[in-house]
């Protein structure tokens, strides 16, 4: 229906330049939505406007039956909230069908991270003496340095970088700035990348743009592009599964914290806007709690003989 598309397109617009979201965001909100324009059509109600309580409990209960996990139904309901909270806003609506709606019972599930064998072995398998080569590892070793996104490390700024100081300007959600220091292996990393891969591949193929990372042909580097770098990494290491960039933020994270981090300092780091975001990586190995446990409470050590 027109009007779905015109609705559709301002709550997009809206996103994007009003709430400054990332494209990827973006278009999270916008396959949400596509998926409950397509339900609409199924069920022979195709309109936005017409809908009710009902047909939101209806649909939660469609993607249930399609076995989508709790956190995807709890996403998708997140997306239908705010577009039709937008909807309210802008007149379009009487009332929102999602505002009385709560999806309990979510499964928190931890965030996938990495072990240090695991990532001993990624580096190793990034390392070489080609030009994409330094790229690659100075990426992987930024990724776990500073646990940006993957959409703010595709955006990061030759100017945005300070070798001296050790930190980089980063480009939050909102476009919110704040500062990330990276660390010794991440600056030789950037170093070497910088001299013995991009200036080579800028040379090369006549390119002039301040991007930091660049794809083969001297381009600014896709958050697409990023995510299939890490793929072949992983592949190349003989470890199973996929790398994701969130991976290695969860990773970053869950080290910081294990090492003794506050919370609130890896919130800052990570760019979380609400501290519940961060309380998630509150989880620790095992070894890490006993070695807790034993240095910090009064009645765990033996006492010690007079």
């Amino acid at each position: 229906m027109e009007e779905n598309h015109m609705w559709l397109e301002a709550f997009i617009h809206y996103l994007s330049i009003e709430r400054r979201y990332s494209d990827e965001t973006v278009k999270a909100y916008l396959q949400d939505l596509k998926k409950f324009e397509s339900y609409l059509s199924n069920t022979g109600q195709a309109a936005f406007k017409d809908v009710k309580l009902i047909d939101i409990r209806l649909f939660l209960s469609f993607l249930d039956e399609e076995q989508l996990s709790r956190n995807s139904i709890s996403r998708m309901l997140s997306s239908l909230r705010g577009f039709y909270s937008f909807l309210l806003r802008e007149n379009k609506i009487s009332e929102n069908p999602v505002a009385s709606i709560s999806y309990k019972n979510r499964t928190l599930r931890l965030p996938k991270h990495l072990y240090q064998e695991e990532l001993e072995k990624l580096f190793n398998a990034a390392s070489g003496t080609e030009p994409l080569d330094y790229r690659n590892v100075a990426l992987l070793e930024l990724l776990y340095a500073t646990g940006i996104r993957v959409s703010e490390c595709r955006n990061i700024q030759m100017a945005d970088i300070d070798t001296t100081l050790g930190v980089i300007l980063i480009y939050g959600k909102g476009n919110k700035e704040r500062y990330v220091p990276f660390g010794h292996f991440a600056l030789e990393a950037i170093t070497f990348y910088l001299e013995k891969g991009r200036s080579v591949l800028m040379t090369k193929y006549k390119q002039e743009h301040d991007y930091l990372f660049v794809n083969r042909l001297g381009e600014p580097l896709t958050s697409g592009g990023i995510e299939h770098i890490l793929k072949q990494i992983m592949k190349k290491s003989g470890q199973t599964g996929n790398l994701h960039p969130h991976m290695l933020r969860h990773t970053f994270a869950t080290d910081m914290l294990n090492e003794g981090a506050d919370l609130r300092t890896v919130q800052e780091l990570l760019g979380h806007a609400s501290l519940s975001s961060t309380q998630i990586y509150t989880h620790v190995t095992k070894d890490a709690l006993q070695r807790n446990y034993q240095a910090f409470h009064p009645r765990a050590k033996r006492r010690t003989e007079d």
